[in-house]
């Protein structure tokens, strides 16, 4: 009874209270009189919107729409404008009109991209940015089959070079900003996914493409930070550039499904000139000797067609996103991506699945944001020895022999039957007789909270908890009757599984505020960082088909850790003057903890001038923007696979069985002292930009240009040591400058835009020039030459020199006959000595360009687009 008589209580006094507020609002009417506004609110899409918040400008007279979007609002006569909002759209300020219907159009929060450029810890407008900073949407990615997120941007960007490592569809991508800045120390960008770091390297099974396990379907877009003001919040990690990854978000009121599939075929376009059948035969029967004679048959086997395939290529995606509830948009997707290599046997599978999840409360003051991506890859991978072996096989013999000995397959053979020692296989066999394979497993996860304090809505918290595991285990088998591998009776080979994880908390402040009578705007950030990662991989043993052992490994257990803390502050004055400074300060478990040596401090400071607000610019038709940049920053290093988590420390290392030492019939494991440098430390880039931005008639025409330039100091590098100074005749230790320059120069013309039909063209161009400085460890030291990258048979053949670039190549000069054709293992005698050596090889270009240009262009009419992209490297040379 109590309960009811409080209830009616409380009716009462609701009623009560509606009363009174009826009769002031309508006396407040009939003394100021109201004015009546109609209208409808629709989506991007052209579709109503239902429960859009309508408010008379500085009044909390208000509305919804309703369900077919439609909305009447009865708002004082004095009133001009209304404000219209939705969560996760623009709001939008319009002008009253009575008398007809207003049709509204909100636009998703995520077109602003346009405008807003996400950079490191937060966001910046475009016209507010201070340093060298290259943003691309979805809608300016490379389309067609894309297997790695980095070739959605491959030729977009000045002064970013994207390389394939091969043809082959499991091979990774070589990603170089404005060149690199190190030397043994790692040149790769740092990949920053949804504010997670990712770490740098890969995982067995998938090590030379670890970018491949991201979907490129889920990604909204691409920021690349490539002076050192912009990365140098980034402190420690960001020496070669960053690029910051932001994956698709739900929006929108409705569901909304999507469905994509892109299909393609590849084929060999070119092979290197070879002898035709008939010509081979003419050689060895003009030229061999009797037993070469002997060794030709009557076929005709063009063994490249044997190896090569039409490669065929499926991406296929779909996703739903849209509104559970009001305050919880979400968007889920699943993809699945196969492609053949066009060497046989060569293919790469990928299950892909994310989900986003991006809530907000309390009138938007906390916002959540989750993403969890995952993958599985599953991996073949062919012998690539098959490429050497069909350019150089017999193509008088058939692929089979017609016999069971090889598995059938037509090989070269010796008196007892067996395969010629060091001899060709056959290519075909080299491929079917090889099963590897490897499975690789992916998730990266990450949930933010910003929160904007209600007694100070101009101050936000933010906080990232983030994560990257990944595993990775493979096999390799062949038969033991297979010829490469006949003498150890074939090969059984597993390896892993291997486990990464990698795991993130940061936290920070950002105060933002305009302050009107200062005509300022100032942005404040702080925050703190701790990072680990571990890596673990187990003992593993090769054996052969028949069980013996033929090597084994040992257990192979690895972490190191990065904390830090930084400072920003951007700052600009009436939207002309800006000025951006950063300070960021790293330890690394990687460095020693004594003599300070473990932290480092990395500073950067940027200014911008907006000449195009100045009053005598303002307003002229012609220029509507020009912005002059020129910024400074240090920025450090201390990644890279041979730069080593503990090589700082006396490590002693266990044999493996086979270098253990017997006494009597026992066996006994000996422990190895390894090499270590106790006073190793950071390394450091200074890096200098200077550059402006150009718009012309409404950015119909607009131009970027920077100008470069940056000094590595402390290099780590491997450099040879005097004999019984170490445990190695070479250590990795600080040693050396390198020094780099370069400009970048990017175009983008629209010179067709008409309601319908778009027509847009953008041009990129890059020079960039690197020089050893220094490599000794003592000064005035004759010039040290330190043989670098793969090696032949023992043979290395790039090099480090001063006053060269680095890893060029190191080779014998070749001589040629009086028709301009090579002659067979003839080289020069440079150094005029007579004998051909070592002091004979000399320096002759190198691997990186000295140009590189981008151009695409695209045609729009309607909803119908078609687009083309072309790149180009000049001055760079393959071995």
């Amino acid at each position: 009874m109590k309960s009811r008589t409080l209830n009616l209580r409380k009716s009462a006094f609701t009623l009560l209270i509606s009363f009174v507020l009826f009769f002031i609002s309508a006396a407040a009417n009939a003394q100021s009189g109201t004015q009546i506004v109609k209208g409808m609110v629709i989506d991007e899409l052209g579709d109503p919107m239902t429960g859009v918040t309508i408010v008379a400008e500085g009044t909390t007279v208000g509305t919804i729409t309703n369900l077919d979007g439609l909305f009447t609002l009865d708002i004082p006569s004095g009133v001009k404008n209304i404000t219209v909002s939705f969560v996760g759209y623009t709001s939008q300020r319009v002008a009253v009109s009575t008398g007809k219907n207003i049709k509204i159009k909100l636009l998703p929060e995520t077109t602003e991209l346009d405008n807003v450029v996400v950079i490191g810890y937060g966001t910046a407008r475009k016209s507010d940015l201070t340093g060298s900073v290259s943003n691309l949407s979805s809608e300016q990615f490379n389309s067609g089959l894309i297997s790695s997120p980095e070739q959605l941007i491959n030729g977009k960007v000045s002064g970013v070079q994207i390389m394939s490592q091969s043809g082959s569809p499991t091979a990774g991508s070589s990603i170089r900003i404005r060149g690199g800045a190190s030397l043994n120390a790692s040149n790769d960008p740092l990949i920053v996914l949804d504010g997670v770091p990712l770490e740098i390297g890969g995982i067995s099974g998938n090590s030379g493409n670890f970018l491949s396990l991201i979907n490129p379907n889920d990604i909204e877009s691409m920021t690349i930070l490539k002076d050192a003001s912009s990365t140098a919040i980034y402190g420690s990690r960001a020496s070669n550039g960053v690029i910051i990854i932001t994956t698709k978000k739900g929006s929108g009121d409705k569901m909304k499904v999507s469905f994509s599939s892109t299909n393609s075929l590849q084929t060999v376009t070119k092979l290197p000139e070879m002898l035709s059948r008939d010509e081979f035969v003419n050689v060895i029967k003009s030229k061999g000797t009797s037993q070469q004679v002997a060794l030709l048959g009557t076929d005709n086997t063009d063994w490249n067609n044997q190896i090569y395939e039409t490669a065929f290529g499926t991406d296929n995606n779909v996703s739903l996103s849209g509104r559970v509830v009001k305050n919880l948009p979400f968007r889920v997707s699943m993809g699945y991506y196969n492609q053949d290599g066009i060497l046989k046997t060569d293919n790469v599978e990928r299950y892909t699945g994310s989900l986003s999840l991006t809530p907000s409360f309390f009138k938007d003051h906390l916002k959540f944001n989750v993403n969890v991506k995952g993958s599985l890859n599953n991996n073949r991978f062919a012998n690539t020895d098959a490429i050497w072996s069909a350019s150089v096989f017999n193509p008088t013999i058939p692929v089979y022999s017609g016999k069971e000995i090889f598995g059938g397959y037509n090989e070269a053979v010796d008196n007892a039957g067996n395969p010629v020692n060091a001899g060709v296989r056959n290519p075909l066999g080299l491929l079917m007789q090889q099963y590897s394979t490897s499975k690789v497993r992916r998730v990266v996860g990450n949930v933010d909270m910003d929160y904007k304090f209600h007694f100070l809505p101009d101050l936000r918290f933010h906080i990232t908890l983030g994560g990257d595991y990944a595993s990775g285990e493979g096999k390799v088998y062949i038969p033991a009757e297979a010829a490469a591998n006949y003498t150890t009776n074939g090969r059984d080979y597993k390896y892993g599984p291997q486990k990464n994880r990698n795991e993130l908390i940061t936290t920070y402040l950002t105060y933002g505020k305009y302050f009107d009578k200062i005509k300022s705007n100032i942005e404040v950030t702080a925050g703190y960082d701790y990072q680990k990662w571990i890596s673990n991989t187990p003992a593993y043993i090769e054996t052969s088909t028949l069980g013996e052992t033929i090597y084994t490994t040992r257990r192979y257990n690895q972490r190191h850790d990065l904390l830090s803390c930084y400072a920003r502050i951007n700052y600009s004055y009436d939207s002309r003057y800006m000025l951006t400074a950063t300070v960021r300060r790293d330890g690394t478990s990687r460095f020693s903890g004594e003599n300070g040596i473990r932290f480092g401090t990395f500073p950067s400071l940027a200014l911008g001038w907006r000449v195009s607000e100045e009053a005598f610019l303002k307003d002229n038709d012609l220029i509507n923007n020009l912005k002059i940049r020129a910024s400074y920053g240090v920025t450090g290093q201390q990644d890279g696979d041979q730069i080593g988590n503990y090589s700082y420390l006396p490590v002693y290392t266990i044999s493996q069985p086979e270098a253990q030492y017997q006494f009597g019939s026992v066996f006994y494991p000996t422990y190895r002292p390894e090499a270590y440098d106790a006073t190793k430390k950071w390394e450091t880039t200074t890096a200098y930009n200077i550059g402006f931005d150009l718009g012309i008639l409404k950015d119909r025409i607009s131009c970027n240009f920077d100008y470069y330039t940056r000094k590595t100091k402390d290099l780590l590098a491997t450099v040879p040591v005097p004999a019984g100074t170490n445990f190695d005749k070479t250590i990795m230790t600080n040693v050396g400058n390198i020094d780099s320059e370069g400009f970048e120069i990017t175009l983008n013309v629209t010179p067709v835009q008409t309601k319908n039909f778009t027509w847009d063209m953008s041009f990129n161009a890059t020079w960039q020039k690197v020089r050893i400085t220094n490599l000794s460890l003592i000064e005035g030291a004759p010039m040290v030459n330190t043989l670098v990258g793969p090696s032949i048979d023992s043979y290395n053949f790039q090099v480090f020199s001063e006053g060269y670039a680095p890893y060029m190549f190191y080779i014998y000069h070749q001589l040629y006959d009086v028709n301009g054709k090579p002659i067979e293992g003839a080289y020069a005698d440079l150094n005029d000595d007579g004998q051909i050596n070592s002091a004979d090889r000399y320096r002759y270009h190198s691997p990186a360009p000295d140009y590189i240009f981008g151009f695409s262009t695209s045609f729009r009419y309607k909803k119908w687009n078609l687009g083309m992209s072309m790149r180009s490297n000049i001055g760079n040379y393959i071995y």
